[in-house]
């Protein structure tokens, strides 16, 4: 499905039913840095029985437009409130992974009236995010090489993907815009957006891969639940930090369980 917002044309998955309710809030799911709607496939396909699913391919990634500027988190989540408002969905749980997360964390500060909550899941932290400066050369220097994806990749599982999931993730890295890519590195994962967080009004539920070691449990506890009241954080003890690709059943179960306990 293609949705205009925010003046852009997202390429957006839209699966399950098409009507939220109450008790059966839709589900929008926002991939982390270098992924596309593709990311939550195999999530998606254990929920969309029950919930609306939708997927937006977030702007310079997957098949959605990629221009030249607009790669703020605030104008990311502002794409995501006009695919929102655009789809006609009026009671939601906003998911995010890693880049994801922190595109949540600024919409959710916001106080949209029909978000019901957070699952972020090894979400980039609301403060400057901790990549190493050597890492961070390492990754802009690794835009569209496929060796270096592949490296990459390696480098933030735990449990192995299969050959053809492995080939997915690799492709959708390789996708990403040239604007993207170098927007979040030099950017967007350095922006500082903490002092919004006292503003989130919303359950939270939080989830930590046991091994990964970018966003690690420690970090979440100290730079996300410290600032946010009455978040919950569940740790997935031997996943690394792709969550919706090692460990998609358990990620599943996860936010039908949140979405259980705060309906």
């Amino acid at each position: 499905m293609r949705i205009k917002a925010n003046g852009i044309t997202l390429n957006v998955l839209d699966r399950g039913a098409s009507v939220s309710t109450a008790n059966r809030p839709a589900l929008i799911f926002l991939h982390y840095f270098g992924g596309s709607s593709r990311t939550w496939t195999e999530v998606i396909s254990r929920l969309s029985a029950d919930y609306h699913c939708l997927a937006p391919d977030l702007r310079g990634f997957g098949e959605s437009d990629s221009p030249t500027n607009g790669y703020a988190v605030k104008d990311y989540a502002d794409d995501v409130a006009g695919l929102i408002a655009a789809a006609n969905v009026e009671n939601y749980v906003l998911v995010g992974h890693s880049m994801g997360g922190k595109i949540a964390l600024i919409l959710a500060a916001c106080r949209p009236s029909n978000l019901h909550s957070l699952v972020l899941l090894a979400t980039s932290p609301p403060t400057p995010e901790p990549i190493p400066d050597d890492e961070r050369i390492r990754l802009l220097y690794a835009y569209g090489d496929p060796r270096a994806t592949e490296e990459t990749i390696g480098k933030i599982v735990t449990r192995p993907l299969s050959a053809a999931k492995f080939e997915r993730t690799v492709e959708d890295c390789l996708r990403s815009s040239s604007a993207a890519w170098q927007a979040w590195l030099e950017r967007g994962s350095r922006e500082d957006i903490s002092a919004e967080m006292e503003r989130i009004n919303v359950p939270v539920t939080i989830a930590a891969g046991g091994m990964d070691k970018s966003i690690t449990e420690e970090l979440l506890r100290r730079e996300v639940m410290q600032r946010i009241a009455g978040v919950r954080l569940m740790v997935l003890p031997d996943a690394g930090h792709l969550l919706p690709l090692e460990s998609p059943v358990e990620t599943a179960n996860l936010i039908n369980q949140h979405c259980q306990q705060t309906t």
